[in-house]
């Protein structure tokens, strides 16, 4: 009976979340810079989907695709943000298991929806590129259309068992998470039970969505640059790379800290909070604010339009 009273007695309930590990008496000042971060997110993205959609020239493969870019981006800032600012303006660390489950399905479903468009993205370059002639041709509408499709479905048939597989666990522990929102290899660490099968399905995922996704992105892009070595001008060649340097940065952008903050939960120092909690930053609130400036910058088309509707 006294057992069974005490296991009730440690049973966590909530989390707390994690700041700037070290550096608790600043964050009302380190809120500032988050907050400009959450508005020019929200303001780029929406600016962009309310150009492409109004204009009826953008209604093309390329500006289909970075519409659903910036939607995905606009739904990781929202669901990540308000929890990040409430402790650094608040101090409200704690959150509830089932919104933390919740939270999390969120952000691993928008993270592998994000992926999948930019795989797309990369497949739009390398047939713009590799097979023009046919670029209308392939990338029509209603394929488009059933591809991303296709990429929801995986994303939701990968990430729906995520929170069952931890809804299942006793959270007996300190309940001290290392970022300021909940991903799913932050919080089975927090079970007092065998955490070995949501190990293998965690890195099944990554192996099947993130992984898959990024060798596809490097074969087009193997292809790409084959084509562009056999073009004789090399003023098309340049013209040529050109249009994927946009994309490129986004690919960087989210795959790089995606990869280093994996490789940090799994091998790095558990005692070391900082490193990984500043890459989480970088990975989930970067490429939202980084997205659209780029694309802005690059494209001669949406520029032209964003200017001409500001200026009107």
């Amino acid at each position: 009976m006294m057992s069974a009273a005490n296991d009730t007695t440690f049973q966590s309930t909530v989390f707390l979340l994690t700041g700037i590990p070290g550096h608790e008496d600043i964050h009302p000042w380190i809120s500032i810079p988050f907050c400009f971060i959450y508005v020019i997110s929200i303001v780029g993205n929406s600016v962009i989907l309310f150009i492409i959609k109004t204009d009826s020239s953008l209604h093309e493969p390329m500006y289909i695709f970075l519409s659903i870019l910036a939607i995905t981006d606009l739904g990781i800032s929202l669901a990540t943000m308000p929890t990040i600012l409430g402790i650094f303006l608040f101090n409200a660390r704690e959150i509830t298991i089932d919104t933390c489950f919740a939270q999390l399905f969120f952000i691993h479903f928008l993270a592998k929806i994000e992926s999948s468009v930019l795989l797309l993205m990369a497949f739009d370059r390398f047939i713009a590129i590799c097979n023009p002639l046919r670029y209308t041709s392939i990338l029509t509408l209603p394929r488009i259309a059933k591809m991303l499709l296709v990429f929801v479905l995986r994303g939701l048939a990968v990430i729906f068992p995520l929170p069952f597989l931890l809804k299942r666990f006793r959270y007996c522990r300190t309940g001290v998470l290392s970022h300021s929102y909940c991903i799913h290899q932050d919080v089975m660490k927090m079970a007092c039970s065998d955490i070995r099968v949501n190990n293998i399905y965690g890195l099944f995922t990554t192996l099947i969505t993130l992984g898959l996704d990024s060798l596809l992105i490097f074969i087009s892009y193997v292809m790409i640059l084959k084509t562009v070595l056999s073009i004789a001008s090399h003023t098309e060649s340049l013209r040529a790379l050109n249009t994927c340097v946009s994309h490129l940065c986004a690919v960087l952008l989210f795959y790089i800290p995606d990869i280093g903050l994996a490789v940090i939960h799994r091998f790095g120092n558990s005692s070391s909070h900082l490193p990984q909690s500043l890459l989480g930053y970088v990975y989930l609130l970067v490429p939202p604010l980084i997205n659209p400036i780029v694309y802005s910058v690059k494209s001669k088309n949406l520029r032209a339009r964003i200017v001409r509707a500001f200026v009107k």
